[in-house]
């Protein structure tokens, strides 16, 4: 009989949910913003491919060894490029000029003819450093072109004044080494080291959101039902214990739902990526998806559902507490973040996921649901870590879900002003 109440109140708490519109909006929401990962960066790279901003400027030239020239050469497209007419326009100048010139080409960038101009002198010669000012200063690529150019056009001048042929030492010297990186698991290969990065940081997104987004799901139908007072009818006939863990064992059905859902329809979209990408000219990039054993699976799962429980927990004692949605908003702060601050490693831990930061945030039960699952897609972590974890997050589940128990079934009937922390206490030490 007991059961059966239980059941019922996942059932309602889950069907509800599952029903609603926003279920549904947010469900194909999240695989055309996978999508959008996935095509518009080959997109954007193949748009960009023939756009050359970074040639549309002027070049002012003090160097007196037309430095100008040869760059402005370079970034047209080279002396055995696809050269062009189009491209920088260089202004030759003693140094009394400079300034008159700078105004000019000032104006043509605040009038949208080029995009900016580029100052180099004697000192770009023998240092090296150049001034640049334009309206792309954002755009890292340019930059990044702009910086390659002077750096090759005054490594050529340095190679030639030495009597050391520019072709020969520009051989020598443009070797970009590429290290590739593969990960080897204790299954065998486990794909690109690169693709298993950005795998980590999307699981870990994929349990950060899902678990503030129906934590905060728990709070509000909680505080819904108090302000309804549909709980004073519904507690009448269930335990406040079982009516709490219907609703965290709901709403967590329903985030773990969507997320298969979001993982089905993402891979979906991969399998289509390379027929999309030529349809608009882009080249695909193969990657190798990371191999994600069964068990493996079973246990981020069982990180998901414990951490859910863990924050959901909080959510709904703290839900239980409060009158209304401003009380809401500045009683949730704390727990809110309590979550963020997990996430907020997450650089620090795909850097170094064996370091100590790694291993003590992978063992507290509050940062363990988001750091311990990223730290396994990226590195291997022995079993008894993965068990502590394991543990540590159930041990505080538990204790979340007994705490919020013992507020819920008093807070839940109890209206007017919000109560202290000593209320509170003595809440949970009533019997």
């Amino acid at each position: 009989m007991a059961n059966s109440k239980l059941m019922a109140v996942i059932r309602r708490e889950y069907m509800e949910r599952v029903r609603s519109k926003w279920f549904v909006i947010a469900t194909l929401f999240g695989p055309v913003l996978f999508g959008s990962l996935m095509f518009l960066p080959a997109l954007i790279a193949s748009k960009n491919k023939d756009g050359n901003a970074s040639a549309n400027i002027h070049i002012i030239d003090l160097s007196g060894v037309q430095l100008g020239d040869r760059l402005a050469t370079y970034l047209r497209g080279g002396v055995t490029g696809a050269n062009t007419t189009d491209g920088p326009i260089v202004h030759t100048i003693s140094r009394d000029s400079l300034a008159p010139a700078e105004s000019l080409a000032t104006r043509a960038v605040m009038d949208g003819r080029v995009k900016g101009y580029l100052v180099v002198d004697s000192a770009t010669v023998l240092t090296g450093k150049a001034r640049y000012a334009g309206s792309n200063t954002t755009a890292l690529f340019d930059m990044q072109r702009l910086e390659k150019a002077v750096q090759r056009q005054v490594l050529d001048l340095r190679l030639e004044a030495s009597g050391i042929d520019p072709d020969l030492g520009r051989q020598l010297t443009s070797l970009n080494a590429v290290v590739s990186t593969e990960r080897l698991t204790k299954e065998g290969r486990g794909g690109s080291g690169q693709v298993n990065f950005f795998f980590g940081l999307a699981v870990a997104m994929l349990l950060y959101l899902t678990i503030f987004i129906y934590g905060l799901n728990v709070l509000r139908g909680v505080l819904e039902e108090k302000q309804t007072r549909v709980a004073e009818v519904v507690i009448a006939s269930v335990p406040a214990s079982k009516l709490l863990t219907g609703k965290v064992v709901g709403v967590g059905g329903v985030g773990l739902t969507q997320i298969v859902l979001w993982l089905v329809m993402g891979l979906a979209m991969y399998q289509v990526r390379a027929p999309i990408l030529a349809k608009f000219g882009a080249a695909d990039t193969p990657l190798s998806l990371p191999s994600i054993s069964v068990a493996t699976g079973a246990i981020l799962v069982a990180f998901f559902v414990l951490g859910f429980m863990f924050y959901a927990g909080l959510f709904a004692a703290v839900g239980s507490t409060i009158n209304s949605e401003q009380e809401a908003q500045q009683a949730q702060m704390p727990i809110v973040l309590l979550l963020v601050s997990s996430i907020m490693f997450a650089q620090n831990i795909l850097m170094q996921p064996d370091g100590m930061l790694s291993r003590v945030l992978s063992t507290l039960p509050f940062s363990a649901p988001i750091i311990m699952p990223l730290r396994m897609t990226v590195a291997p972590v022995s079993p008894g870590e993965i068990a502590l974890s394991l543990a540590s997050v159930a041990i505080g589940a538990a204790v979340a879900v007994w705490l919020a128990s013992r507020i819920y079934r008093v807070g839940l009937l109890m209206y007017g002003k919000r109560p202290s922390i000593g209320e509170v206490l003595r809440w949970v030490r009533a019997r």
